[in-house]
């Protein structure tokens, strides 16, 4: 659960829940990897922020044009 977790967040908002700038927000949000809605400014949902980090949990990010997996993690003992 997101500290203090509202059901609407503003892209300042988000970044700091991120710990990264708002223009690393903006870019996610015109790449189409974080959902937005407006009313008046931009905004997040609490599921478009859960979305988000459920789908990219272990990727990098550096690079949106070039995303990809941090590692290759195995599930179970006897994995090979």
């Amino acid at each position: 659960v997101l500290p203090e977790a509202k059901m609407i967040y503003t892209v300042s908002e988000v970044s700091q829940i991120l710990r990264v700038n708002k223009n690393s927000v903006y870019n996610l949000i015109n790449a189409g990897i974080i959902k937005t809605m407006k009313f008046g400014r931009i905004k997040i949902t609490l599921n478009a922020l859960q979305e988000f980090l459920n789908n990219y949990d272990g990727y990098d990010l550096t690079d949106l044009e070039n995303i990809k997996a941090i590692h290759t993690y195995k599930i179970g003992k006897n994995q090979s």
